[in-house]
């Protein structure tokens, strides 16, 4: 049989090249100055000043460039404020037709650049021991304001996003739009963050001739600053909203409850008029502060995996308390004693867990002298109760041990914008009890009336703002306790889970900030 003609060697084929890849191109950094009467910790009444803290830090990370400008309150804790030093000390600030002679500080609060505002004026507008409650609060904020912007103005600045938060700096967009972009200030655009609506900065004409805003006929006109319901005043909130690019709330539920729902206190039509340019964001939570892994204020670490460690700080907190080491749950109430927290439900939770074989402990005050002695009377009646504590004040490492130590943490707004306590909470797998209003329902999935799976349920959940709503809840995260302590355990270890850092709402800001940036 003849050999085999040898098959012919194929060619080797060309390599393929790879296909041509698109061009990303990468996200440009950003300016953003925050304007803003609070910032953690130097400058801290509310929640307001964590948010401004948290989210410039996240933006930085993101590769921005962050600055903050807020007044040189004489009650700041200086303490924290790296490298103090006096930067520009000629910035005059048009004020009633003259002027006011200010000094600016720079100086680093915990790694965020920050410029603080001192005005030499008779009017001492923050020199008086406190952030808030003076009787001329919307003339002190609406200098402040202005001399925000005349500093941008003077110093050459000229961020891409000015973000401004709440009534105190609302007229921010006002003077950016009136009076500097003619003036040729016209690189920045304005987000404004409203974090809460009850407060809105109602005023009259006479703050108009104060800032340099002089004509009063065109701001009164009602698609401008004149108050929805009072036609002889104006409302700075709402000339934050008309006339800044992007307005934010605090969650998604809380902005539609606001626009929709009656929680706008007056601002409704005007919510619905600039419905485009309106959202919500939830805020989140500084993990470097608030985690249980690291936190230098519990006695023992813990995580998802090492949960045990949670109980070592449970009798940490009771005999810090001096409360009965037993078997029962702790339920507890960390927050101010204000009226929009829920004054009637917190009693009626102290009492209901008392009888259902719970443990409470209280966490908070109130600037409302007649709540405060209230609690100071229930504080008496239970001095003597091993299973009560109320402690009237506050203590920030306290309420981390309270975090930690306890099993079930109560939070019965009226309404909540957003709400930082159940997010705490929840990172430090203490159970949620909350009510089904704004950023609470945004952030709490309830463990037995949820469509969600059950790995993603945290919490429970009660909708009528009374007795009977509260026990439903409450009484259900007890019975759990106690008759389910797999189910419980599961449950907090889903709460622990959830990412509520500043990663997610910092995406969502740089989504707005790039929206207004193309506008």
């Amino acid at each position: 049989m003849p050999e085999a003609e040898p098959a012919e060697r194929a060619e080797p084929a060309e390599r393929a090249e790879p296909p041509p890849q698109p061009h990303i191109q990468p996200r440009p950094s950003l300016f953003v100055v925050h304007i803003t009467p609070e910032l953690a910790p130097v400058a801290k009444v509310g929640g307001l000043a964590d948010v401004v803290f948290g989210l410039g830090r996240e933006l930085e990370i993101r590769g921005n460039h962050v600055e903050i400008i807020l007044p040189k309150y004489d009650c700041m804790r200086y303490d924290h404020i790296w490298g103090l030093q006096r930067i520009f000390d000629d910035l005059w600030v048009p004020w009633y037709g003259g002027a006011i002679h200010c000094s600016v500080y720079f100086g680093f609060v915990h790694g965020r650049k920050c410029f603080f505002i001192e005005p030499h004026s008779q009017d001492n507008f923050f020199n008086r021991g406190a952030v808030y409650g003076f009787h001329d609060d919307i003339f002190r904020f609406a200098f402040f304001s202005r001399a925000a912007m005349e500093f941008l103005w003077k110093s050459g600045k000229h961020p891409d996003i000015i973000h401004c938060h709440d009534w105190q700096t609302a007229l921010v967009p006002v003077y950016l739009y009136e009076i500097y972009q003619p003036m040729g200030m016209r690189h920045p655009r304005v987000c404004f963050t409203i974090h809460n609506f009850k407060h809105q900065g109602v005023t009259g004409a006479q703050v108009l001739h104060a800032t340099g805003l002089n004509r009063p006929d065109y701001y009164f006109h009602y698609d401008r600053l004149r108050d929805n319901h009072n036609p002889h005043a104006i409302n700075l909130m709402k000339g934050g909203i008309v006339y800044a690019n992007f307005v934010t709330t605090v969650s998604p539920r809380y902005a539609m409850e606001a626009k929709d729902q009656g929680q706008g206190f007056g601002l409704e039509p005007t919510l619905h008029i600039h419905h485009m340019k309106y959202g919500g964001v939830v805020n989140g939570i500084d993990y470097d502060v608030w985690n249980p892994e690291i936190d230098p204020h519990i006695p023992v670490h813990f995580g998802v995996e090492t949960i045990e460690g949670k109980y070592a700080d449970k009798k940490a907190l009771r005999d810090r308390l001096l409360l009965a080491d037993n078997e029962k749950p702790i339920v507890s109430f960390v927050g101010r004693l204000d009226p929009q927290k829920g004054i009637e439900l917190i009693r009626h939770a102290l009492f209901y867990t008392l009888g259902q074989g719970g443990q409470f402990v209280l966490l908070g005050s109130s600037p409302d002298g007649a709540i405060n002695g209230y609690f100071w009377g229930l504080k008496r009646q239970f001095n003597d109760n091993p299973d009560c504590h109320l402690e009237i004040g506050y203590n920030e490492e306290l309420a981390h041990l309270v975090y930690a130590g306890s099993d079930i943490m109560v939070v019965p707004s009226r309404f909540e914008p957003c709400g930082l306590t159940q997010l705490i909470a929840m990172r430090y797998g203490t159970i949620p009890v909350v009510r089904e209003v704004g950023g609470l329902a945004d952030t709490v999935i309830d463990k037995d009336f949820s469509h969600r799976p059950l790995n993603e349920r945290n919490g429970y959940v009660f909708r009528d703002y009374d007795e009977r709503g509260l026990e439903s809840a409450l009484g259900r995260a007890i019975a759990c306790y106690y008759q389910y302590p797999d189910h419980f355990r599961e449950l907090m270890k889903n709460a622990m889970r959830y990412d509520y850092s500043w990663n997610h709402p910092g995406q969502d800001y740089m989504n707005i900030y790039d929206y207004i940036r193309d506008k």
